[in-house]
């Protein structure tokens, strides 16, 4: 992997990305089964994990068809029975690890994330939260396994497509059977563009669902770049209906294709006037937007027809989304009428980093002479600590300042 001194040299015009096709889903395993076959040493992968503080384990990779396609598929042999972790016993091992401190961070981050989820579900406290499916060898190879092929790698940002999510059914766990899509995979994509497949399988689990939250700066379709390599990774399953793959695919995002004139990224612009509502209800109806998935929603305030006070309702998103952002608009304001087009959009390059506050993490948007603090990580850790926000959002600045590119 390129050292921070040889990113800083390419920074200035290129930057290495991930985009994820999750058009069956996603899991631990089928993202790591991806980067592998897109090019990651996997033995170099191996002789990472054997950082961790833990043994009687092994992996391999073996080739796969799926839907006609070759795929890499990931094996995890333990010599271990099932062993149930707290998410307290998972920090420790990760922290007491020599593992690079990126690697570790994210890591950190996606068990917190898996940890908070089930906390809600089974309404226990988030450090005292056990961990029966994602707690043991495989679950930890597959999310700390991923985080280092990611490195490895050398992307500097993550996108991903919408997530297809199976629907019908029962699933078994440790919990008993539970309903289809997991508890814990809904609660993961909250705010995340999902759809439904009509097949009764678990085709997003959370382990994919918690490395998604983690990793995945913005969701649509695949951004312009110079494809540098792809490669798939494959679910347990033969599914008749459709490959059950996960697409991985590697490429360098110029700052002349995101910033200046390039192609840019389709959107699309849907927006309706309304001039018998509140200024409440308008407030809800962008934040359901927003919540819905949408790149950005705002209100604009007009002069309406009869001299009536009104509102233009706008909302950007992906193609994809259009059809639920216009159901939205209808249901929130009680429209007669939507109008749209499609605009091109070109989101400034970015990167996102995990820096760590007081033992908790807060997520880090790293622009072009721009260091931007996550507001809900911050306002947690203020929570969580009695710190004051100011000074979270001062501390993680600060260590976020020297990952920039302007600093290197």
């Amino acid at each position: 992997m390129d050292s921070p001194a040889n990113l800083s040299e390419t920074a200035a015009t290129s930057e290495k990305v991930l985009w994820l096709h999750c058009f069956s889903g996603i899991s631990g395993d089928m993202l790591l089964g991806g980067l592998v076959d897109s090019g990651v040493d996997i033995e170099k992968v191996e002789s990472e994990l054997k950082k961790l503080p833990f043994s009687r384990w092994e992996l391999s990779a073996g080739k796969v068809m799926r839907g006609g396609i070759a795929a890499t598929s990931i094996d995890i042999t333990v010599d271990d029975p099932a062993t149930v972790r707290s998410y307290a016993d998972i920090v420790n091992m990760i922290t007491a690890s020599s593992l690079s401190p990126r690697v570790r961070e994210r890591s950190l981050a996606c068990f917190r994330t898996l940890a908070e989820a089930e906390s809600v579900i089974h309404r226990n406290d988030v450090d005292s939260t056990h961990f029966h499916e994602v707690g043991g060898h495989d679950a930890i190879i597959d999310i700390v396994g991923t985080m280092v092929a990611v490195e490895l790698l050398g992307t500097e940002r993550v996108f991903s497509s919408s997530v297809a999510l199976g629907s019908g059914g029962t699933l078994a766990s440790a919990h008993g059977n539970l309903p289809n899509p997991a508890p814990a995979v809904l609660r993961l994509l909250e705010k995340v563009p999902v759809y439904w497949r009509s097949l009764p399988y678990e085709l997003t689990t959370p382990t994919g669902a918690a490395i998604l939250r983690t990793l995945v700066d913005s969701y649509g379709q695949i951004p312009p770049m110079n494809i540098a390599a792809s490669g798939y990774g494959a679910g347990d399953r033969d599914i008749e209906e459709l490959p059950n793959l996960l697409q991985v695919v590697v490429g360098e995002l110029t700052r002349e294709q995101a910033d200046t004139s390039g192609s840019g990224m389709d959107a699309m612009l849907i927006e309706t006037n309304v001039d018998d509502t509140t200024g409440e209800a308008m407030a809800w109806t962008v934040s359901s937007l927003l919540d819905a998935g949408a790149y950005d929603a705002w209100v604009t305030p007009v002069m309406a027809k009869k001299g009536r006070p009104g509102f233009i309702a706008s909302v950007l998103c992906d193609p994809i989304m259009a059809s639920a952002m216009r159901d939205i608009l209808r249901r929130e304001t009680g429209t007669l009428g939507i109008r749209g087009m499609m605009v091109q959009r070109w989101p400034s390059v970015r990167e996102e980093r995990v820096v760590t506050v007081q033992g908790l993490p807060v997520r880090i948007k790293i622009a072009s002479h721009r260091v931007k603090v996550e507001q809900s990580d911050a306002a947690k850790v203020a929570t969580e600590t009695g710190m004051p926000l100011r000074e979270v959002i001062f501390q993680a600045e600060q260590l976020a300042t020297p990952l920039a590119h302007w600093q290197r």
